[in-house]
């Protein structure tokens, strides 16, 4: 990279202005009307002439090195789309393309006006920008000369009075403090991993077209990052960084040649920070053929992609090459270029000096890359786990491995990001989800690995409906995700792209899936909390909050709400006519003939119905109602002896009491069907003076378990050890319940947690060691082959050598027999006499 681009580039000030016509030729000019139209101008011909030679001199400045254009940056207009926190910041732009084109038209009314203008290039930039940017040392520049052509239109007489000196444009704000270096790369990281994947505004504005390196900022945005802790003492926010030695020593290094500094504050790296834009600089990328850029290497760093330092190095050094080789030998660039290059190298060797001990956590985290073994089973970042909730154990919580590591102790952990269930979300009462939905939250908890429960798989909801994961058990739980879920602001924010949610090490890797036949219809329901919302809930109500309960879980129950409707929020979808009006039939009379064990209060109005559940249906048998059924009767109404009601905890001694109680809160399929059966229609309530009022969208709340049993006689001719098998009262007598059992005998003892059956211990034990005995073989296969290969590479060695002995032996043959040959040539070449004195001589 020039000296020129690299400038360029280091400003953040894009010149990537589309190459449509510039606007500025058609704006008025201060002092003109509406329409553009100029009073009549008080400036000369002559000034005419002088202000534009001024403009030529300031387009052709070049700094004492000749290779920098400090006027490049303001040759138009920064793109309202690339940097529109610009147009926020600065209320009046204007460009050099600007003063040209009403130059050439002459639209300035007087002197003032047109050193105003001239003015306000630099002012502008020096506002915008920090001190240590390219553009604001730029723009120091262009001061400079615009003072000191304005002095040679002084002193040649060609201008007087007040247009002589530039004019007063306001205070330049003070900077904001730089961040730390650490945590700015740190938040640049973070903003990379999240780019566009919030929708809302204050979002957009932040991660989408935030502003670039250098620039001022007036405010700071309070959500860039999750908080660190909640109100109640859980850790949120970012996986714990638990880096290898390998890692800690790249991170130093890249530190190190970070730190130095130019005398105006800027950093020497900042040169090399990203790639010339093609579109400016198609030269570079003709003449380097790799191209290499700090970003790069910190984005591979982020994706784990070096083994080594010597893998990184190879990286830098590609970079400062890279510079060296495009940089004349005396630029400013590659004297950088070969300073940090030596700076890099030297720290590599003292960082490889020193041994792994010293790159230990500040915790005692010692990092496990390749996973963590429970059950007979490798665990690694990036798979789907469900992990114990101390508050539910039959509703695991979803969740994604990011890191792995044990402590000094060598108990072993897992960091996962947590998915909530709809039912531990805060929502508006009339909101739908995908069946198994969940959404990703911003909560990164630390696990042992025993609370690690079983598999699971989450799916974006773009490939829920076409398959499922090639090989994935067909037992194991598949889930979809459209949304993240912001805690803190209650909201659903819908992700864009999907490798977004994955850790750094899995977002390039894919997984093979087994295709439907025909994609699944993905149907959304209402949700499964929507009875939880009470009539004098109104829309202005503050935000409800969720239940919560063990610090290490989810809430246990979330909340609904009647606020207003998010905007970027899809409606419910439209309620589904109800069917026409049949005529009343009578039931048949196995169906009549069974009643219920309890007896329900009546309901306030004669219009509502119970809804119809399946029943056992006997044949030759006609069931009968328990002789002592539990009741229980609210004090608001009135006990009826007509309709069947539900059993209750609290109102029966019966052991189905404690079994099937809870069923709404702990099966998330009966939540599911509880909410189906909600009223959406207007339905009548009975006020204290007995009238009769509407309220729209109240639901009633869920129906619980209806319970049943046969006649004695029946009953007593199922065996007792058959009976002794299911669910009977006090009299023995075996019942029917019209929802299935949910078995919470697990919660008996406090905090334990599930189990796999010895059988399927034994079986993963089987496939653990056929796995390993399978890795034995295919090792003992790759050393025959390599021995084999080092046999046959030292045989053509061998063979080699025994070639080049022989013809070397060859060679000495024809070497003596050629040398005899000429000698026998000279001696019959010589006359008798000197042969005959030769020979007397020898």
């Amino acid at each position: 990279m020039s000296s020129e681009h690299a400038e360029a580039a280091n400003s953040p000030i894009p010149t990537t202005e589309t190459n449509a016509a510039d606007d500025a030729a058609t704006s008025p000019a201060e002092g003109t009307g509406a329409t553009g139209d100029v009073a009549e101008s008080t400036i000369t011909s002559a000034q005419w002439e002088a202000f534009q030679n001024m403009l030529v001199t300031i387009y052709g400045h070049r700094t004492e090195n000749g290779q920098h254009d400090p006027s490049k940056v303001f040759h138009r207009k920064p793109n309202k789309r690339t940097l529109p926190s610009y147009y926020e910041v600065i209320k009046e732009p204007l460009a050099l393309s600007t003063i040209k084109a009403r130059l050439n038209l002459k639209q300035y009314p007087n002197v003032q006006a047109c050193v105003r203008d001239f003015a306000l290039i630099p002012h502008n930039a020096q506002v915008y920008n920090r001190p240590d940017a390219g553009a604001y040392l730029d723009a120091l520049e262009i001061r400079s000369v615009l003072e000191r052509e304005l002095k040679k239109l002084v002193d040649a007489g060609t201008v007087t009075g007040d247009g002589v000196k530039l004019p007063y444009l306001g205070e330049i704000p003070e900077p904001d403090p730089p961040p730390e270096e650490d945590a700015a790369e740190e938040e640049s990281d973070e903003e990379e991993e999240d780019s566009g994947e919030e929708t809302d505004e204050s979002s957009t504005k932040r991660r989408g077209r935030g502003r670039p390196k250098g620039s001022r900022t007036g405010k700071k945005d309070d959500d860039e990052h999750a908080l660190e802790f909640d109100p109640r003492g859980r850790k949120r926010g970012r996986p714990p960084k638990v880096d290898t030695p390998v890692e800690a020593r790249i991170k130093n290094i890249m530190k190190v040649i970070r730190r130095p500094k130019l005398q105006g504050g800027a950093l020497k790296m900042s040169y090399f920070d990203r790639l010339p834009d093609k579109a400016q600089m198609p030269e570079y990328y003709t003449e380097i053929k790799n191209p290499m850029a700090a970003d790069m290497i910190k984005k591979r760093m982020k994706r784990k992609k070096y083994a080594d330092v010597a893998g990184f190095m190879k990286d830098i050094d590609l970079m400062f090459d890279n510079a060296k080789v495009y940089n004349e030998d005396d630029s400013e660039i590659y004297k950088l270029a070969v300073e940090l290059q030596k700076e890099a190298h030297k720290t590599a060797n003292e960082e490889n000096a020193k041994p792994d001990t010293d790159f230990v956590d500040e915790e005692g985290r010692i990092p496990l890359p390749n996973g963590v073994m429970h059950n007979g089973e490798l665990y690694q970042v990036g798979d789907w786990v469900h992990v114990q909730n101390a508050n539910d154990f039959t509703k695991p919580i979803p969740a994604q491995i990011y890191r792995t590591w044990q402590d000094a102790a060598g108990t072993k952990f897992i960091n996962a990001c947590w998915y909530y269930r709809p039912e531990q979300t805060v929502h508006r009462f009339d909101k739908h989800f995908f069946e198994n939905e969940v959404v990703k939250t911003g909560q990164y908890r630390d696990h042992q690995v025993d609370e690690i429960v079983d598999r699971c798989f989450i799916m974006f909801v773009t490939r829920y409906g076409k398959g499922r994961p090639r090989g994935f058990p067909p037992d194991k739980e598949i889930y979809v995700c459209e949304s993240r879920y912001n805690e803190d602001k209650q909201r659903f924010n819908k992700i864009k792209t999907w490798a977004s949610c994955l850790p750094d090490e899995v977002r390039e890797k894919d997984y093979e899936m087994e295709m439907f036949k025909e994609p699944r219809r993905m149907k959304k329901l209402p949700s499964p909390i929507a009875y939880l919302l009470k009539d004098e809930q109104k829309d202005t109500d503050d935000p409800p909050k969720p239940v919560w309960g063990a610090d290490n879980a989810p809430p246990k129950i979330g909340a609904v709400h009647r606020r207003q409707r998010d905007p970027k929020e899809s409606p419910p979808p439209e309620p589904t006519p109800p069917p026409p009006p049949t005529p009343e039939t009578k039931a048949p009379s196995p169906i009549k003939s069974m009643q219920t064990t309890a007896h329900v209060p009546a309901q306030p109005s004669s219009n509502q119905s119970h809804a119809s559940t399946p029943r056992p249906q006997p044949t030759s048998i006609q069931p009968q109602p328990a002789t002592n059924p539990p009741q229980q009767q609210r004090s608001s109404q009135q006990p009826s002896t007509t309709t069947p009601t539900t059993l209750n905890r609290s109102a029966s001694n019966h052991r189905t009491a404690s079994n099937y109680g809870t069923a709404q809160t702990a099966n998330p399929r009966m939540a599911q069907t509880t909410a189906n059966n909600v009223n959406n229609s207007n339905r009548n309530t009975t006020t204290a003076g007995g009238s009769h009022t509407s309220s729209v969208q109240n639901y009633q709340a869920p129906q619980a378990v209806e319970v049943y049993h046969l006649q004695d006689a029946v009953n007593n001719g199922i065996p007792p050890d058959i009976r002794s098998q299911f669910q009977c009262d006090d009299f023995g007598r075996l019942l029917f319940f019209t929802t299935p059992p949910v078995d919470v005998r697990a919660r008996e003892k406090q905090g334990a947690g599930l189990a796999h059956s010895p059988r399927y211990i034994a079986a993963m034990k089987r496939r653990a060691e056929e796995r390993e005995r399978k890795r034995k073989r295919v090792e003992d296969e790759d050393e025959e082959r390599e021995q084999e290969r080092w046999v046959q590479a030292k045989q053509r060695e061998a063979a080699l050598a025994e070639r080049a002995e022989a013809l070397q032996k060859r060679a000495g043959e024809v070497w003596r027999e050629q040398l005899r040959d000429a000698t026998m040539r000279d001696l019959e070449s010589l006359p008798d006499a000197q042969v005959a004195r030769r020979q007397s001589a020898t």
